[in-house]
């Protein structure tokens, strides 16, 4: 009955302002459902991750001999193991983005970006051995003027993070998108707009301008953030990973593999 009261509401619709039963929910509830956390497979490797001191630093040397000759080190991985030269833009489905750039996000590559990014990964047979590991990469920094935030990092005299990076504009003067050679911290701009913005402020009683900082929101998962690979003997590669885009995670990893 309220189904079909709900349906008559809403006119048009069959599935918009119904309460249509979550086909997940049960398992969610009962403790069923598997995260990524829960993933186990026999024989596996265990990763840890060696991450940068510095908010910006020019990398200058990585030496990972040591760690991979301590028993039970099975691989260390730098940015030298991805094979992202150039630039190259792929469309993720809900935004467009640079592989490079991702692959230098993923693993450190001539600098460090911020306090905590990755420099090297090291793949052991438990994560006590790996985290030992960390301890023998020995990585040497030129330590850079860091940006502490957006406003200052917008400024001209600003210190470049990406140095090769280039401003794609919507100005005017610039086709939609098209990029200007400016170099910057500034990736593009952006705009959203609806209606006559000049007349309607031409009309108003008041206009009232703030500027409003805030802290950072996110969202509280609940499962913790992990990723678990498995290559098979079909050579094909299985990720299991904590993400509400499957997709988005399976075109990243191989565009960067």
């Amino acid at each position: 009955e309220d189904f079909m009261t709900t349906t008559e509401f809403t006119g048009k619709y069959d599935v918009i302002g119904t309460r249509p039963i979550r086909h997940d929910g049960l398992d969610k509830v009962t403790g069923r459902a598997r995260y990524g956390a829960d993933v186990v497979q026999t024989d596996l490797l265990h990763a840890k991750i060696l991450r940068s001191p510095h908010a910006h630093a020019r990398i200058i040397s990585i030496n990972v001999e040591k760690a991979e000759k301590l028993p039970g080190v099975k691989a260390v991985m730098t940015s030298a193991d991805l094979p992202i030269i150039k630039d190259q833009i792929i469309d993720f489905g809900e935004t467009l983005g640079n592989v490079r750039l991702l692959a230098e996000n993923a693993l450190a590559n001539e600098k460090v970006f911020y306090k905590g990014h990755a420099v090297a990964a090291v793949a052991a047979i438990d994560p006590h051995v790996a985290e030992a590991a960390l301890d023998l990469i020995e990585v040497i920094y030129d330590p850079l003027t860091p940006v502490l935030n957006a406003s200052d990092a917008m400024q001209e005299n600003a210190p470049l993070l990406h140095e090769n990076m280039t401003t794609r504009s919507i100005a005017e003067r610039f086709a939609r998108g098209d990029d200007t050679g400016q170099k910057s911290n500034i990736a593009s701009h952006l705009q959203f707009k609806n209606g006559d913005l000049d007349s309607g402020f031409s009309k108003a009683t008041h206009v009232v301008e703030r500027e409003f900082t805030t802290s950072t929101v996110h969202q509280g998962y609940i499962e913790p953030h992990t990723a678990t690979v498995y290559w098979g003997t079909d050579e094909h590669i299985r990720v299991w990973t904590s993400t509400q885009g499957p997709f988005g995670v399976r075109t990243q990893t191989a565009a960067m593999l």
